[in-house]
C-alpha cells in the first residue's frame, strides 16, 4: 500500500466528497455504519455537497479529514462536528457541554487494518483539541450495537462507552451506543 497524506478537505473538492460518501454508502457495512442510504445521498443536489465542502474546509463548526493517496485518490475520511453547549444534537437532546462529534468514518475495504483509520482519527482529534474559546471537553461518536468491528477500533483509539444508548433513526429496535474520549 502506498503512502497517504492526511489533510483537511478544500472547499472546491465537493465532487470528491460526494463520490467518497456514495462509495461508503455502497459498502456492505453501510447499514450499521451510517444513518443515510446511498439513494438519499444520490438524490441530494450538488449545492448541498458544495455547501458541505465549504463548511468542512475552514472555520470552527466542522472539519473533514481525508486520506489522500499518491495518485490523488481518497481512501478514507472522517468528519469532526463541533457541538456547543445549549444546542440540540442530531437526536434532539440539548448538549450540556462543548464537545466534538466524529461522524462519517470510512476507510475503503482494501485499506482497513492498515492504520489509516487511526491516522484520520489522530488528525481529527488534534484539530478538536486545538480549538479555543471555548475548548471542547470531549469528543464522542455513536456506533451501531451490531458494528463490533468499528466498536473494537474505537476502543483501541481510546474511546469508551458512556452508557448512553439511543434508538437508531429509521429502526427504533436497533440501538446506537455513544462512545467518548475526554480532553487529554
Amino acid at each position: 500500500m502506498g503512502q497517504h497524506v492526511i489533510r483537511a478537505v478544500r472547499a472546491d473538492e465537493w465532487q470528491k466528497i460526494k463520490d467518497l460518501r456514495i462509495a461508503a454508502l455502497k459498502d456492505p457495512a453501510a447499514p450499521v455504519a451510517f444513518l443515510e442510504t446511498v439513494e438519499q445521498a444520490e438524490e441530494k443536489p450538488d449545492s448541498l455537497w458544495q455547501d458541505r465542502a465549504a463548511g468542512a474546509s475552514h472555520g470552527r463548526s466542522a472539519r473533514q479529514f481525508v486520506a489522500e493517496a499518491e495518485d490523488g485518490s481518497w481512501d478514507g475520511s472522517v468528519v469532526m462536528l463541533v457541538e456547543q453547549a445549549g444546542e440540540a444534537d442530531y437526536f434532539g437532546d440539548v448538549m450540556d457541554r462543548h464537545q466534538g462529534h466524529l461522524v462519517g468514518v470510512y476507510v475503503r475495504p482494501e485499506h482497513r487494518g492498515s492504520g489509516l483509520a487511526g491516522e484520520l482519527f489522530e488528525a481529527a482529534l488534534e484539530w478538536a483539541w486545538s480549538l479555543e474559546g471555548p475548548q471542547l471537553e470531549r469528543v464522542r461518536l455513536y456506533v451501531h450495537e451490531r458494528n463490533e468491528r468499528a466498536a473494537a477500533f474505537y476502543r483501541r483509539a481510546g474511546f469508551a462507552p458512556t452508557g448512553r444508548v439511543v434508538p437508531m433513526p429509521g429502526d427504533p429496535a436497533a440501538k446506537e451506543l455513544e462512545y467518548a474520549i475526554p480532553r487529554p
